[in-house]
């Protein structure tokens, strides 16, 4: 899940919560909002560490990738 995914989720599960008034025979819409937000909030932490990981991948690449060029420069001529 995406992090605007997570954020669609707590806006509707909001909405469904607080916003209606409409009374559905055999299901609770405030039930069904709160647990669409508590989704959308586990979605939203999640993508946040995923969002981190991936971005400390990154930079281990970048920094691997800059000490293999630096080993591969050969040392200037002697005169």
């Amino acid at each position: 899940m995406t992090i605007a995914g997570g954020i669609l989720l707590i806006a509707v599960g909001a909405i469904l919560t607080f916003a209606t008034n409409v009374h559905v025979q055999g299901v609770s819409l405030d039930i069904v909002g709160w647990i669409l937000m508590a989704a959308g909030a586990a979605g939203l932490v999640l993508s946040f560490f995923q969002e981190a990981i991936w971005t400390e991948r990154s930079r281990r690449r970048e920094e691997a990738a800059a000490v293999q060029e630096r080993r591969e420069v050969p040392p200037p001529p002697r005169h």
